[in-house]
């Protein structure tokens, strides 16, 4: 059976980055952009960085900075409005995966038009979005790398996920430049949002060699590195190394799947409004512990990466390892453990197993529980 892998054609990373973008922008033909960003990034300047090699190429610009943190469909379907009204032909988004996601979605309903709502699931559309030049300023969601993107629909509570090829950005530029002043509960929901993207990648059924090898590596450099970038949002050579992990991790679980962290996630934060990678940080232990209790095997090499001693281990003792290991690390760099922490006290579980059982991201997990399994992990975080 063929493997098809999907990335970006044009991918800057590295410190400094960002001034280097001009001329691939310029190669794209386009003159007027759509900044799609959020109104803390637009005030704290990080914006205006953007916008001043926009005017040194000579490019036009609007900008439509009211993205929320969880981007919803009114989100999406007003920033079409302005991009048409603005005559634009391409968009710039800046942030980190709501901007990004915001962005996917407006690009494929200026090309393919309706409702974002009609887009929900798998390779819906026929169009490829506008061109999008993404300019991330976290690293974790890989959002700007992936055929993935989130919309919150409000009147149903629910994260809708879209997968489709034709939301793939033109060019996607990481420079950690951009992410020294992130702070410290940040840097740590979204390094564990990267975490759990490789190690969904890794147990997914869809994993292959080319994915293993990606999300390996990242599993690696996380151990390493995202403690550093947390202690001190300053460390340059950890942001950066974390830049590399959002590209490896991106590469993993864009061709290889995810699973039911995400898919329980995504719900948690459609109904409650909560925090994406603190919630997949949350849940990623309680779900690999059902999973290897299925199948352990893929846990081994999840523990070589990490740098744990498998001589001498059987699989499950290799997977116990690994999801302590887990543990551990959100310990130390400050996840909550349980819902409350995040004012969240009246959670219906009922509700949220039925939406995550929809969830596209569920057919990934290694096994498909039923209702009452879904809502027995849940239960694990109240």
């Amino acid at each position: 059976m063929s493997k098809v892998f999907y990335v970006p054609s044009t991918n800057l990373m590295g410190r400094g980055c960002l001034k280097d973008i001009g001329p691939y922008i310029l190669e794209l033909g386009v003159s007027k952009a759509f900044v799609v960003t959020d109104s803390f990034l637009n005030e704290n300047g990080i914006v205006n960085k953007v916008i001043t090699v926009l005017q040194e190429i000579g490019i036009d610009f609007v900008v439509y900075d009211t993205v929320k943190p969880n981007p919803t469909t009114e989100n999406v379907h007003l920033g079409v409005d302005k991009y048409e009204k603005s005559q634009c032909d391409f968009i710039v988004s800046i942030g980190g995966g709501s901007p990004q996601d915001a962005a996917k979605a407006i690009g494929i309903v200026v090309k393919n038009g309706g409702d974002i709502r009609e887009y929900e699931g798998v390779g819906k559309t026929k169009h490829k979005s506008v061109p999008i030049v993404a300019i991330n300023t976290t690293a974790g969601t890989s959002s700007e790398y992936t055929i993935n993107y989130v919309i919150t629909d409000e009147e149903r509570d629910v994260k809708m996920v879209m997968v489709d090829r034709n939301s793939l950005v033109s060019i996607s530029v990481n420079d950690p430049e951009l992410m020294l002043e992130k702070p410290s509960s940040l840097t740590a929901a979204t390094g564990m949002d990267a975490l759990t993207h490789a190690i969904e990648a890794i147990v997914t059924p869809g994993a292959y060699a080319v994915t293993d090898a990606t999300a390996l590596a990242s599993v690696k450099l996380i151990f390493e590195h995202l403690p550093r970038a947390v202690r001190n949002g300053q460390d340059i050579e950890a942001r950066e190394q974390m830049v590399y992990v959002m590209f490896l991790t991106g590469m993993a679980f864009n061709n290889a799947g995810l699973g039911y962290v995400h898919a329980m996630a995504h719900q948690l934060g459609g109904v409650y409004d909560l925090p994406h990678g603190v919630c997949n940080a949350m849940l990623l232990p309680i779900v690999q512990k059902e999973n290897a209790k299925r199948d352990p095997s893929k846990f081994r090499k999840i523990a070589q990466a990490i740098g744990i001693e498998v001589v001498g281990k059987n699989d499950t003792q290799c997977a116990d390892a690994v999801i302590a290991a887990i543990e551990v690390l959100a310990v130390e760099v400050g996840i909550p453990t349980k819902l409350s922490e995040l004012g969240v006290d009246e959670v219906d579980v009922d509700k949220l197993a039925t939406n995550a059982m929809n969830d596209a991201c569920a057919p990934g997990n290694p096994f498909q529980p039923t209702k009452e399994e879904v809502i027995e992990m849940f239960k694990q975080i109240l």
